[in-house]
């Protein structure tokens, strides 16, 4: 049994997922292949910069590689047309009022997760919070800077 996790996506976050793999399988790794050979071909390797981060940047690119294509392996697509009135799912967008005032958060996968513009990943302690939520419910999260209390006051 394996332990995959389904990564929730909007069909422009997957497209762009796509167009990132793409650049690196037939630019970036070639690119960077070529920079490897090139610097091997200066000598000495053990006093070789270029070679070293050469390497290094192969490495990381494979890495993202893998990375991504195990999000396409296990990726769902957000239908926001197809989102349950009322109640809080990814693709929500959630006016909640708090100590801090009322906020507004939309519930996102993993992979658009942006606090600072109010995207909440459904994985982070304040959007399972709200999964299922409806309006009218009190939500006490814990946070890094201790229990909240929350309010749902709109879902959309």
């Amino acid at each position: 049994m394996t332990d995959e996790i389904t990564q929730y996506m909007s069909q422009d976050k997957l497209k762009s997922l796509e167009i990132e793999l793409k650049e690196l399988r037939e630019e970036k790794i070639p690119g960077l292949a070529k920079r490897i050979d090139d610097a091997r071909q200066m000598g000495d390797l053990s006093e070789n910069a270029e070679y070293h981060q050469a390497r290094e940047d192969m490495a990381w690119a494979q890495s993202r590689v893998k990375q991504i294509q195990y999000i396409l392996d296990n990726f769902k697509i957000v239908d926001e047309d197809n989102q349950t009135d009322g109640i809080v799912n990814i693709g929500s967008t959630v006016l909640v009022k708090g100590d801090r005032g009322e906020k507004e958060y939309i519930i996102v996968g993993a992979q658009e997760a942006d606090p600072s513009t109010g995207k909440i990943s459904n994985e982070s302690p304040l959007g399972a919070a709200f999964m299922s939520k409806k309006k009218g419910d009190k939500v006490e999260v814990q946070l890094p800077s201790g229990v909240q209390e929350f309010k749902i006051l709109h879902v959309k």
